[in-house]
């Protein structure tokens, strides 16, 4: 995989795909770990969430076998040269669209807020497809180079609009500036997918990772994972400090802790 072409395309349009990163197997365990929390209680709360949707919240506090899409070489290799150094995960759901669900309205995952420079990434969101997304089941939509728009908004009809038509297993990686929304649902089978999102280290995050994922969770993972939840400080100082010490050390104690009364990790 060429990662600089990926940079560019997402620097120049906004967004790139990347096809069948993962296996069948690789997709068929990411689908059983979901499955406990994919029965059909969890619709959304609103017309943003989908009414016809089930979201899954803080996935790393649910089975770490879901963590390898968050730390997945491929996304990662075009993230770092994207973001600045110890860049954190912001947000991390699954996102399980069913047959009759309307489309979203346009929307950015993250800006950097009110007065932010518009010419520079703020977050990277991806979108990793656990069934294939077709015309006609809820394929993400997007407006090519809207990653650069300052004042324009798109509109609900806007010719412009580009469906995320991918096999199961891709991975849709863009500008988290770039427009977008998730598709209507016209066929008859829900389309499941998971979509960790990463901000620049300076920004708050939009789901709490530390509290989502607590030390006794985040212990089983690697330090990359862990950094990326918070548990990290940002270079050069000491951003994300805990009583004046890097959060790694709650980790590690918990970790020591729930060892040596015998618990597994």
């Amino acid at each position: 995989m060429d990662i600089s072409d990926h940079v560019r395309q997402i620097r120049g349009n906004g967004y790139t795909i990347i096809e069948s990163v993962l296996s069948e197997a690789e997709v068929e365990g990411l689908k059983i770990a979901l499955s406990p929390w994919l029965q059909g209680k969890r619709k959304g709360r609103n017309n943003f969430e989908g009414y016809d949707t089930e979201r899954v919240y803080a996935l790393l506090a649910k089975d770490p076998v879901l963590a390898k899409v968050v730390e997945h070489p491929c996304a990662l290799a075009i993230i770092d040269e994207l973001l600045e150094a110890d860049y954190l995960l912001s947000a991390n759901l699954a996102i399980n669209t069913h047959p009759g669900e309307t489309r979203q309205n346009f929307h950015r995952d993250n800006v950097g807020g009110d007065g932010a420079d518009p010419t520079r990434h703020h977050g990277i969101s991806t979108v990793w497809n656990l069934d294939d997304f077709t015309d006609t089941n809820g394929a993400t939509e997007f407006i090519p180079n809207s990653h650069s728009w300052t004042d324009e908004r798109p509109a609900e009809d806007d010719a412009r609009v580009v469906k995320a038509v991918m096999p199961k297993g891709s991975v849709f990686i863009f500008s988290s500036s770039l427009y977008h929304r998730g598709g209507a649902n016209h066929s008859d089978k829900p389309r499941l997918a998971i979509t960790p999102q990463y901000c620049q280290p300076w920004l708050r995050q939009l789901e709490t990772m530390v509290l989502a994922v607590p030390p006794n969770k985040a212990a089983q993972y690697s330090d990359r994972v862990q950094a990326l939840l918070g548990y990290s400080v940002r270079a050069p100082g000491f951003m994300g400090f805990v009583d004046g010490v890097h959060p790694k050390r709650l980790i590690d104690s918990s970790y020591r802790g729930r060892k040596a009364r015998g618990i597994r990790s």
